[in-house]
């Protein structure tokens, strides 16, 4: 008997949730045929107060992109210049406010990268606007544990069930906004 395994394709597996951005492991990314990232700022890799960054992040960026993977920053923060400063930082295209999870920015990014949706991969720390995105728009998503950051409203009532906190026995890395 056949099993119906036999008539899916060979898809790598991606983690569901790491801890931190640098754990992704790039040969995981590649060998999915992953190209490119739409990549959360806000909690993944740079607090939204602009305390913590995210431990190797940026290292991580540059690996990838030596790997050939691509990148785009899809933000809900409104505070443009901001996501101005780390898309200059980061050498990274931005759209910002992409009103995640809807699918204006999302399609923004695969006309960026000129991928389809199977070539891409999400990552954020939010189910109900980065994971919800993804499905919407039919990528895979990674989620990321929220680096600490002030707790907003909705977040007190339903934090927990659409992030994972930042593990307090982790390093951070402190980090002092100048921007230009």
């Amino acid at each position: 008997m056949i099993s119906r395994r036999q008539y899916l394709p060979d898809v790598t597996v991606l983690p569901k949730r790491v801890n931190r951005l640098a754990e992704i492991d790039l040969s995981l990314l590649v060998s999915a045929g992953i190209k490119g990232v739409i990549l959360d700022l806000d909690n993944t890799l740079v607090s939204e107060d602009d305390c913590y960054l995210s431990p190797g992040g940026e290292l991580w960026l540059e690996k990838a992109r030596n790997q050939g993977i691509d990148f785009f920053v899809l933000s809900n923060g409104k505070r443009r210049y901001r996501v101005e400063f780390w898309s200059a930082r980061l050498g990274v295209p931005a759209f910002s406010p992409a009103k995640k999870p809807l699918p204006r920015g999302f399609k923004r990014a695969f006309s960026y990268f000129g991928l389809s949706p199977a070539q891409v991969v999400v990552i954020g720390d939010s189910f109900h606007t980065d994971g919800m995105g993804a499905l919407i728009n039919g990528c895979r998503w990674i989620q990321v544990a929220s680096l600490p950051h002030p707790p907003r409203w909705w977040e007190r009532i339903a934090g927990r069930w659409v992030q994972f906190p930042y593990p307090k026995y982790l390093e951070l890395i402190e980090w002092k906004p100048e921007y230009d």
